[in-house]
């Protein structure tokens, strides 16, 4: 009887995990499967089921999927990504039974060839005659964004495995093609099996140096400037570690006026009152901020007054799904919607002749998608932009602490009334104008009413609103 059941490969996009993948297959006894509870697909693009599971069945219960890979006569894993069915993890990691292998990159070599594969839709090369070649944009604060995810994953998982007392066995992507790290990883996973070469199913896609794939190479370095490396910003606390959300601030430059946005709602009015109060200054308001940079502005402005806006949760809900289901790329929820609930979206060229009652029925499968989601009942990962505002708020104090938590159907009085406390006479606020057939009050009624409390439950609750008409 083998000592271990499965085993997972912790890694992301562009580290190597294919790569890796067809080595491990080299091996007698080892059998890695792909993406196996990617929410897009089940093992690879094109899957309809994996060990005699659909993906509709690992929506519906993902361990029935985990429990076909443990049946395997071969020492069978797969592939796990930040974003993958996250009601799995804490079994992956708690699971002593389960190998953990982790794959690491160079996060800057793993950026740009996620933008290049984006741009050449060429995720793998098996044969050189067919690569693609392209050069693409740095872009710091994407790239901030990068490495803020890969490190918060990390870390969870470090946390996990130091906190239930197991190992891992790491490998760096230089790694994927060492023959003797190979055999040792077979080795550590109790096969006795061993290779003399490795696969030559797949070829690297972008090996010239970086500033041949970049157009502004120069960006790396603002890029390098706006990350704390050896992390010497951070005060030693006890408490768990949160990723902050500081770039999404925006400051005033000749106030001490910060404004820290909630994910999801549509704040273009609240930004150009903003611009109002500084003047309209031509560098536009203060964004953007790196930890050093945010403290500095703290030290600077003090006092100073840092303000943020909710908005009633079914609004917030209805403009996420009009502006980033419906006009966005969020293909996996539209596919969601539509393998659970029987909707079917019509493309953005389509949307002219998109109906009202299309409309009220596509927003009710959204909202029972978030309620499902905030439940951890889907194999997404609950992302900030319809996460409950009163968690969001929760993060935000740990970077800053709310001074003013006003309410945007308020705004018209509040907002000018914090120039009482800053001293100053601030301008009037404007709602911006809704040009668009698709609102919410056209498709209003009792079951959007009672979808919205159900799935944010919280918000109504903690943020004290009522119903949305009243």
């Amino acid at each position: 009887m083998r000592d271990l059941d499965y085993f997972v490969l912790f890694a992301e996009m562009r580290t190597g995990s294919n790569l890796l993948e067809a080595n491990l297959n080299e091996f007698e006894g080892l059998s890695c499967v792909g993406e196996a509870f990617n929410p897009a697909f089940i093992g690879y693009q094109g899957n309809e089921e994996l060990f005699g599971v659909t993906a509709a069945q690992r929506e519906e219960d993902p361990f029935r999927l985990l429990d076909a890979i443990r049946a395997q006569d071969a020492l069978t894993g797969f592939r796990f990504f930040n974003d993958h069915d996250p009601r799995i993890l804490p079994t992956l990691l708690e699971d002593p039974r389960c190998a953990k292998i982790i794959l690491i990159r160079n996060p800057l070599d793993s950026y740009v060839s996620l933008k290049i594969a984006q741009q050449t839709n060429q995720w793998k090369l098996g044969d050189v005659k067919t690569r693609r070649v392209a050069k693409v944009s740095f872009d710091p604060i994407e790239f901030e964004k990068h490495v803020a995810q890969l490190q918060k994953f990390q870390q969870h998982i470090l946390h996990a495995l130091q906190s239930s007392g197991q190992s891992a066995f790491y490998l760096a992507y230089e790694d994927a093609n060492d023959i003797a790290v190979l055999n040792g990883l077979a080795k550590w996973l109790g096969v006795e099996a061993r290779i003399e070469r490795p696969s030559t199913k797949l070829k690297r896609q972008n090996p010239e140096p970086l500033e041949k794939k970049l157009t502004n190479i120069d960006a790396v370095r603002d890029g390098m400037a706006r990350l704390d490396r050896f992390n010497l910003a951070r005060s030693p606390v006890f408490e768990p570690r949160r990723g902050g959300v500081i770039w999404a601030y925006r400051a005033c430059r000749n106030l001490p006026l910060v404004f820290a946005p909630l994910p999801g709602g549509d704040n273009s009015d609240v930004l150009a009152w903003m611009k109002a109060v500084d003047g309209d200054t031509p560098d536009g308001l203060l964004q953007d901020f790196t930890v050093e940079s945010w403290q500095g502005w703290l030290r600077d402005n003090a006092p100073h007054l840092c303000f943020s806006v909710a908005s009633h949760p079914l609004e917030r809900a209805h403009e996420v799904y009009r502006r980033q289901v419906l006009h966005g790329q969020r293909e996996n929820v539209r596919r969601f919607m539509e393998r659970v609930h029987g909707v079917t979206l019509p493309p953005k060229s389509e949307l002219d002749s998109y109906s009202l009652e299309d409309h009220r029925i596509g927003f009710a499968a959204f909202l029972r998608f978030v309620h499902a989601n905030l439940h951890g009942q889907t194999s997404m990962m609950t992302l900030p932009a319809w996460a409950p505002q009163s968690d969001l708020i929760a993060d935000i104090t740990t970077q800053c602490p709310i001074h003013a938590l006003l309410k945007h159907e308020e705004l018209a009085q509040t907002l000018p009334a914090l120039g009482t406390r800053l001293g100053a006479d601030l301008p009037a606020f404007e709602r911006a104008e809704q040009h668009n057939r698709l609102t919410l009050d056209s498709i209003y009624d009792e079951e959007i009413e009672a979808l919205g409390r159900m799935a944010y439950e919280a918000d109504y609750l903690r943020l004290g609103y009522r119903d949305w008409r009243k």
